[in-house]
């Protein structure tokens, strides 16, 4: 399954402007990096993959549409795989993609 362009459109307006940004084709989708740290993904497998400071992941895996990402059979609490259903809203996708920028901005450059 190709990754949805329109949700990578709409990250592409969220992101405009940010220092250090480059997007990637990886994962059969595409990512979002800051300064070489992905921070959002559009995902071939739907949508998105967003990584996060592992201390928040038990209250937001609460939320409806959220899951902890599974990387080659296990779990981390780093990432979160968000369903395009719980980002329809401009909003909605705003946060995700500021969570993901804001945790990438504590990690050094690559």
């Amino acid at each position: 399954m190709a990754y949805d362009e329109e949700l990578a459109f709409r990250i592409m307006g969220a992101v405009d402007g940010i220092d250090g940004l480059t997007t990637k084709k990886m994962f059969g989708g595409l990512g979002f990096l800051v300064d070489g740290h992905m921070a959002v993904a559009v995902s071939g497998k739907g949508g998105l993959m967003v990584r996060i400071d592992p201390s928040h992941a038990k209250a937001l895996v609460a939320r409806e549409g959220v899951e902890r990402m599974v990387m080659g059979g296990r779990s981390t609490d780093g990432w979160l795989r968000v369903t395009e259903d719980a980002v329809d809203a401009e909003g909605d996708l705003r946060e995700w993609v500021d969570r993901g920028l804001a945790f990438v901005a504590t990690l050094p450059p690559k």
